[in-house]
């Protein structure tokens, strides 16, 4: 799997062969025939690996310790590209482009996407549960917020003039503390 990933952040998705998958694992692309049927097979799995361990990793950083605004704070941050190149971004804009075209594809996305506006959910229906945030509509709040940060995200993995990994963690803060009824700066002095 980790291969299969290596060779699609190198070529794309539609660029892969199973071939090169072969030759980055040094085994025959018999071999990997066998475990799976097609390179489509092969890819979905790949793809599905990844999209569970983000999630994974999202879920501990929403339900850990912490208040609701440390929480919302560590999952926000961890939905900023760490750089341009963030592998795990070129990953998922490769993908989502192929889902475009490929009904399992883009449910693999899908399936990422509503899991990371539901670790928004949950760490927001926290905050409004124990009295830190304020707002009527949480899943309204967490589908905005996850909008605005994917959008920022391609930004800033596509390198558009003007949008920083810290511009963008701050864009998201100044949203959620509008949207939640926070102070300006709540969120943050919570990462401190």
């Amino acid at each position: 799997m980790e291969a299969a990933k290596q060779v699609v952040l190198e070529r794309g998705l539609s660029h892969t062969r199973v071939a090169d998958v072969a030759a980055a694992t040094k085994v025959s692309g018999g071999l990997i025939h066998y475990h799976f049927a097609t390179k489509d097979v092969l890819l979905t799995e790949m793809l599905r690996t990844e999209a569970e361990r983000d999630i994974a990793k999202a879920r501990r950083l929403a339900t850990g310790t912490g208040t609701a605004l440390q929480r919302l704070d560590r999952v926000m941050r961890e939905f900023v590209p760490s750089s341009r190149n963030d592998q795990t971004w070129v990953l998922w804009i490769d993908a989502w482009g192929a889902g475009l075209r490929d009904e399992t594809l883009r449910s693999i996305s899908e399936e990422l996407d509503t899991a990371w506006t539901e670790m928004l959910l949950t760490v927001i229906q926290d905050g409004v549960a124990s009295g830190e945030f304020a707002t009527d509509d949480p899943r309204g709040v967490a589908d905005r917020l996850s909008s605005l940060l994917d959008g920022l995200g391609l930004r800033v993995t596509l390198q558009r003039p003007g949008v920083t990994r810290k511009q963008m963690h701050e864009h998201a803060r100044v949203i959620a503390e509008l949207e939640l009824g926070l102070t300006p700066g709540s969120l943050a002095s919570a990462s401190t």
